[in-house]
């Protein structure tokens, strides 16, 4: 059975000061991020055992968690690879991002549409979650999705390929109760490059449906 273990940061903890902290990317990586890749992997081990006795009572809880853990270890994974300290702007035709772009421009009218648009379902997030940048595949076009916790209102078959965590363990420490503040912040740290690369993946993927 597949074991989720937690990544290695690809930077060191002060690589994306000041638009976030040593101490916040420590805990959040370290802590908040190792917790959700321990609960994946106890809920495998929970269902394991429920197969095993035919014990199916705690079955509802059970998939809502592994739901819970498993999506809160993938975005996590992305988030760390869509920021770098020498990231923000936009992506532009001379940095090999063109094709990200066009497509931006084709899905929201402009950047800058598109840009208010992830900015707002980040920063009015109810309680706990994130502003998501992904791919549809039935249309071949980009969507924005605001995700409650870690797995709610997703578009099935979408694949994420920028995320903005919104959890106040993402922020709090530096920016208070200033949710609005952090997300502007994050355009500052963004990795065109690795969100292209995204791009590019999950364009290459076979859609679950036809159009």
């Amino acid at each position: 059975m597949a074991i989720y273990t937690l990544p290695e940061l690809p930077y060191d903890y002060a690589a994306l000061e000041p638009v976030i902290s040593p101490e916040i990317i420590e805990l959040h990586h370290d802590k908040h991020h190792a917790a959700y890749v321990k609960g994946a992997n106890d809920t495998l081990e929970q269902l394991e055992e429920a197969r095993d006795k035919e014990a199916w009572g705690s079955i509802n809880g059970l998939e809502k968690n592994l739901a819970f853990h498993l999506s809160g270890h993938i975005l996590h994974s992305i988030y760390w690879h869509n920021m770098t300290g020498d990231g923000g702007g936009e992506p532009l035709e001379k940095d090999g991002t063109g094709e990200l772009a066009d497509a931006i421009a084709e899905s929201f009218g402009s950047f800058a549409k598109f840009k208010a648009q992830l900015t707002k379902a980040s920063a009015t997030t109810q309680g706990s979650g994130w502003g998501v940048l992904a791919y549809e595949p039935v249309s071949g076009r980009l969507i924005v999705e605001q995700v409650y916790d870690h797995q709610g209102n997703v578009g099935q078959g979408s694949v994420p390929i920028l995320v903005f965590d919104a959890w106040e363990h993402a922020f709090y420490l530096q920016y208070k109760n200033q949710k609005v503040d952090f997300i502007e912040a994050m355009w500052r740290v963004v990795n065109w490059q690795d969100v292209a690369k995204r791009f590019t993946e999950a364009k290459g993927r076979t859609p679950l449906i036809t159009p």
